[in-house]
Protein backbone atom coordinates (compact mmCIF):
# COMPACT_ATOMS: atom_id res chain seq x y z
CA UNK A 1 0.00 0.00 0.00
CA UNK A 2 1.15 3.13 -0.89
CA UNK A 3 0.99 6.22 2.29
CA UNK A 4 2.20 10.12 1.72
CA UNK A 5 3.77 10.95 4.71
CA UNK A 6 3.77 14.82 6.04
CA UNK A 7 6.24 16.37 8.66
CA UNK A 8 5.35 19.59 10.36
CA UNK A 9 7.49 21.77 12.60
CA UNK A 10 10.54 20.59 14.26
CA UNK A 11 9.92 17.13 12.47
CA UNK A 12 10.28 18.59 8.92
CA UNK A 13 13.47 20.53 9.95
CA UNK A 14 15.38 17.47 11.63
CA UNK A 15 14.33 15.50 8.33
CA UNK A 16 15.19 17.95 6.01
CA UNK A 17 11.57 16.85 4.08
CA UNK A 18 8.01 18.40 3.83
CA UNK A 19 6.83 14.47 2.69
CA UNK A 20 7.37 10.76 1.83
CA UNK A 21 6.08 7.99 -0.28
CA UNK A 22 6.60 5.22 1.23
CA UNK A 23 4.66 1.56 0.15
CA UNK A 24 4.60 -1.01 2.13
CA UNK A 25 2.32 -3.53 4.46
CA UNK A 26 0.61 -0.96 6.86
CA UNK A 27 -1.92 -1.90 9.05
CA UNK A 28 -1.65 1.19 11.39
CA UNK A 29 -0.19 4.56 11.42
CA UNK A 30 2.35 3.64 13.95
CA UNK A 31 3.35 0.80 11.09
CA UNK A 32 4.48 3.81 9.18
CA UNK A 33 6.19 5.34 12.04
CA UNK A 34 7.92 2.08 12.99
CA UNK A 35 8.61 1.16 9.36
CA UNK A 36 10.72 5.34 9.42
CA UNK A 37 12.37 4.59 12.01
CA UNK A 38 14.64 1.86 10.41
CA UNK A 39 15.71 4.91 8.18
CA UNK A 40 18.84 6.66 9.27
CA UNK A 41 18.65 10.17 10.70
CA UNK A 42 14.62 9.47 12.02
CA UNK A 43 15.58 9.04 15.55
CA UNK A 44 13.32 12.34 16.35
CA UNK A 45 9.70 9.85 15.02
CA UNK A 46 10.65 7.65 18.39
CA UNK A 47 9.22 10.71 21.00
CA UNK A 48 6.77 9.29 23.49
CA UNK A 49 4.44 12.52 23.01
CA UNK A 50 5.27 12.73 19.13
CA UNK A 51 1.10 13.83 17.30
CA UNK A 52 -0.30 12.22 14.09
CA UNK A 53 -3.23 12.69 12.01
CA UNK A 54 -4.82 10.60 9.24
CA UNK A 55 -6.27 12.23 6.46
CA UNK A 56 -5.88 15.71 8.41
CA UNK A 57 -7.66 14.23 11.31
CA UNK A 58 -5.77 13.84 14.92
CA UNK A 59 -5.71 10.39 15.46
CA UNK A 60 -4.10 8.03 17.59
CA UNK A 61 -0.97 5.58 16.67
CA UNK A 62 -3.24 2.66 16.34
CA UNK A 63 -5.36 4.25 13.65
CA UNK A 64 -6.12 1.94 10.57
CA UNK A 65 -5.12 2.67 7.40
CA UNK A 66 -5.94 2.33 3.41
CA UNK A 67 -4.39 2.62 0.19
CA UNK A 68 -3.79 5.99 -0.46
CA UNK A 69 -4.14 7.49 2.88
CA UNK A 70 -2.10 10.69 4.33
CA UNK A 71 -0.54 10.24 7.43
CA UNK A 72 1.61 13.66 9.47
CA UNK A 73 3.40 13.41 12.38
CA UNK A 74 4.50 16.79 14.66
CA UNK A 75 5.63 17.39 18.04
CA UNK A 76 2.88 18.22 20.61
CA UNK A 77 2.40 22.35 21.06
CA UNK A 78 2.53 23.90 23.87
CA UNK A 79 1.72 27.65 24.83
CA UNK A 80 2.58 30.12 27.69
Amino acid sequence: MKIVVKFFARYREALGVDELAVEGDFASVDDVRRFLLLREGTQVLGEQNLMCARNEDLCALDEPLAEGDEVAFFPTVTGG
